[in-house]
């Protein structure tokens, strides 16, 4: 049974820490705020979520087991709001997007003065 456990915390480490990799490669490699916003939040919660599986797995204790379920909660809760909010304040106050980019939905939020972004680069 030891063997086991030993087997499915690895296997969640190991997918954990691919999706903190692909994270951090995004976070290089994407063209502007936006998108690495979104590879920073998606991609950084799958890793640390599965990584911290891994630790209520391996412990098989009630008080790390809980603690652990909790972060996870927390993490779920908390990213995909702090990054929307992120992208948001961004984009109001005229970062501009990539050209690929399309967010005309955002439009709706800024007043007619703010309609055409500036590049603050």
């Amino acid at each position: 049974m030891q063997d086991i456990i030993f087997v499915v915390t690895g296997i969640f480490i190991l997918i954990g820490s691919g999706f903190a990799v692909i994270a951090a490669i995004g976070l290089v490699r994407l063209p502007d705020l936006y998108t690495r916003t979104h590879a920073a939040s998606k991609a950084g919660t799958l890793g640390s979520g599965m990584m911290l599986l891994a630790l209520a797995v391996f412990s098989q204790e009630l008080d790390v087991v809980t603690r652990a379920i909790a972060a996870i909660i927390f993490f779920l809760l908390t990213t995909p709001i702090s990054s929307h909010l992120l992208a948001r304040s961004a984009y109001i106050v005229g970062y501009r997007p990539e050209p690929s980019t399309r967010c005309e939905a955002m439009n709706d939020f800024l007043s007619d003065e703010q309609r055409q972004p500036s590049t603050l680069e």
